[in-house]
C-alpha cells in the first residue's frame, strides 16, 4: 500500500473529522494490560491441539483413530491432538520476542493444570503421574517459567491441582500440592503475582474436577484456598471464578456447564479480581459435534462476530456488579476460538478479531486481556515450531510501542464496519495514539485529522495470507533475529485515507490532549 493507503481515486464511504486535543478520558488500563498465555501442558509436555497441517498430512497417511490423549480429557478423539516434548523456554527468539510486548502477565493454566502433579523433588519425576492425576510437572520446568518470566518482564498468573490426587478421604480440597509450588517459588527467587483456584470451574466435569462436582462444593473448596493464600502468599491476588461458556443466552448453553451465577453465590465476595475466559466459538476441531457453537472464516470480519466478545463481557460484569461489586475484570484466556484456534487464527484474517478485541475491552475497563497462546497451537501469536511471528504478533507489538494505559474516547465510528479507538501515546505526554480498523472489503475512508503524525497501515495482500505488510513492506525478522524498524509513514496536517481491510495506528505527539500529560 502507499503513503495514502489506496489511490486517490478509489472509493471513500466515510469522510471522519477527528479533535484528538479534546477527546475525554473514559479510563485506564493495567500497565501489562497485553499479556498471554503459556499453557501448562507446554510446560510439562504432552498432547495438545494439533495444528491444522499436521491433522492435514495426517489423514492423507492414515485412517482417523478414536482414544483419549495423555492427560485422559473426555473430548480427546480422533486427530484431535498431537504430542509435544515440553517448550524450550530458554529459546533465544521466543525470550526476545515475548520481553519485545513486555510488561506483561505470563499466565501458566489451562484444562490440564486442574490434573497436574507438582513433583517437588530434585529426585527424577515418576514415569506416570501418581493417582489421581494426569501431568507431571517438575521443578526445573518451573524454574524455566520463572526465569522466562523475569527475562521477558512478565509477571507469572496460574492455578493449581483440583482433581481427585489432593482430596483428603472426605473429598475435601487441600492445599498440599499448592503450598509446595509456592514453596518452590519462593526458594527460587520467583513470585506468583495472581492466581485462580481452578482453570474453568463452569467446566469442571471436563476439566478434571471430582465426579459430581458442583457449586457447593466449589464454594467449600474456594473458601479453603483463600485462606491459604491470604495467609501464606499474601501479596498474590486471587482471580476467579475464571468461568466460560456462557453468555446470557440460553439458545444454545453448553452440555454440563455449571452457571457462574450459582458457583458465585456458593463462593461469596472472595475475589480480588473478577476473571473469566472468552471464545468466541468452537474451532473445526471440536464443532463437529457442537455444530452450533461453530463459525466460518466468511464471517471473520462481521460486525457480529467482532461485537461478541463484549456481549459476554457484559454478561460477566453484571455478574461481577451483583457478586463482587467494584472489582476490576481480567480476561485471563481468550482467543479466536477453544480448541486450537479456527484454520485462519494464524492468518491476517484473524489479526481484526485480536486488535479489536483489545480496543474493545480497553474502552469497556477490563484492565488485563491474556491471548491463548503465546505459541502453541493455531492461535498461538507466534509458530510453534520455528516461533516466528504471526500478524497478530506485529499488530500486538505495534499496540505495545504506541498504545499507552489511559484509554480516550475519539467520538462514535462512522459505521459498524468502520471502528475508531483512542488511547494517549506511550511515551509522548499530550500524544495521542489512534487505532483505525476498517472491515469494509469494497471502500475506503478518510479522515481530517489537524496535527501531523505518524501512520502504522497494516494490510495482507490475501485476508488469510500468514505475512502482513507494514506500509506496504513485509514484516520479518533480520539478521540474529534483529526485530525490523517499524517505518511509519509521515503525514502532514489534513486528510488521511485509508485502504478496505486494513488496521491502521496514527501516532499524534503534538496533539496536546491535556489528559495525556
Amino acid at each position: 500500500m502507499s503513503a495514502d493507503a489506496f489511490p486517490a481515486s478509489a472509493s471513500i464511504a466515510h469522510i471522519v473529522h477527528l479533535k484528538p486535543g479534546a477527546m475525554p478520558r473514559i479510563g485506564t488500563v493495567d500497565e501489562r494490560y497485553q499479556s498471554f498465555n503459556v499453557e501448562m501442558l507446554e510446560v510439562t509436555g504432552g498432547a495438545f491441539w494439533k495444528p491444522y497441517a499436521a491433522r492435514d498430512a495426517d489423514r492423507q497417511s492414515k485412517p482417523n483413530t478414536t482414544g483419549a490423549d495423555s492427560n485422559g480429557s473426555p473430548h480427546a478423539q480422533g486427530n484431535l491432538y498431537q504430542y509435544r516434548p515440553p517448550i524450550d523456554l530458554s529459546n533465544k527468539r521466543l525470550r526476545m520476542l515475548a520481553a519485545a510486548l513486555g510488561p506483561s502477565y505470563m499466565r501458566v493454566s489451562g484444562t490440564w493444570a486442574n490434573t497436574t502433579y507438582f513433583h517437588d523433588a530434585d529426585t527424577p519425576a515418576p514415569k506416570t503421574p501418581p493417582a489421581g492425576f494426569n501431568g507431571v510437572l517438575t521443578r526445573p520446568q518451573w524454574k524455566g517459567v520463572m526465569d522466562f518470566a523475569h527475562a521477558v518482564d512478565a509477571r507469572v498468573v496460574t492455578s493449581f491441582a483440583i482433581g481427585a490426587g489432593v482430596r483428603d478421604p472426605q473429598g475435601f480440597w487441600t492445599p498440599t500440592q499448592a503450598g509446595e509450588v509456592l514453596e518452590y517459588t519462593r526458594s527460587i527467587g520467583g513470585s506468583i503475582a495472581a492466581a485462580e483456584f481452578m482453570n474453568e470451574p463452569t467446566l469442571a466435569a471436563l476439566g478434571g474436577a471430582p465426579e459430581n462436582y458442583d457449586p457447593f462444593t466449589y464454594g467449600r473448596d474456594l473458601a479453603v484456598f483463600v485462606r491459604f493464600i491470604r495467609r501464606h502468599a499474601p501479596d498474590t491476588l486471587v482471580l476467579g471464578p475464571g468461568s466460560v461458556g456462557e453468555d446470557g443466552s440460553a439458545a444454545a448453553p453448553v452440555p454440563g456447564i455449571l452457571k457462574s451465577e450459582d458457583l458465585l453465590a456458593a463462593a461469596g465476595p472472595v475475589f480480588d479480581a473478577f476473571s473469566y475466559h472468552f471464545y468466541g466459538a468452537l474451532s473445526e476441531r471440536c464443532a463437529a459435534t457442537m455444530p452450533a457453537f461453530g463459525t466460518t472464516a466468511a464471517g471473520a470480519l462481521s460486525s457480529e462476530w467482532l461485537e461478541r466478545t463484549a456481549d459476554v463481557e457484559k454478561f460477566y460484569a453484571r455478574l461481577r456488579d451483583r457478586f463482587e461489586p467494584g472489582r476490576p475484570m481480567w480476561l485471563t484466556e481468550t482467543a479466536d476460538a477453544a480448541c486450537g484456534g479456527n484454520r485462519w487464527a494464524s492468518t491476517f484474517l484473524d489479526t481484526f478479531r485480536y486488535v479489536d478485541q483489545l480496543a474493545r475491552m480497553a474502552r469497556r475497563g477490563v484492565q488485563v486481556v491474556a491471548h491463548n497462546t503465546l505459541a502453541a497451537s493455531d492461535y498461538g501469536l507466534l509458530d510453534e515450531t520455528s516461533y516466528r511471528p504471526r500478524p497478530s504478533y506485529w499488530a500486538a507489538l505495534i499496540w505495545r510501542r504506541l498504545m499507552g494505559t489511559t484509554v480516550l474516547d475519539p467520538g462514535p465510528s462512522p459505521s459498524r464496519d468502520l471502528r475508531l479507538y483512542a488511547h494517549c501515546l506511550r511515551g509522548a505526554p499530550g500524544g495521542v495514539a489512534v487505532l483505525v480498523i476498517n472491515t469494509e472489503l469494497g471502500a475506503g475512508f478518510a479522515m481530517d485529522i489537524p496535527f501531523a503524525g505518524h501512520r502504522y497501515t497494516l494490510t495482507a495482500k490475501r485476508l488469510q495470507d500468514g505475512d502482513v505488510q507494514l506500509n506496504g513492506r513485509h514484516l520479518l525478522l533480520g539478521v540474529d533475529d534483529a526485530l525490523p524498524s517499524l517505518v511509519a509513514v509521515r503525514t502532514r496536517a489534513g486528510t488521511l485515507r485509508f485502504a478496505s481491510a486494513s488496521i491502521t495506528f496514527v501516532a499524534l505527539p503534538d496533539a496536546g490532549n491535556p489528559l495525556c500529560a
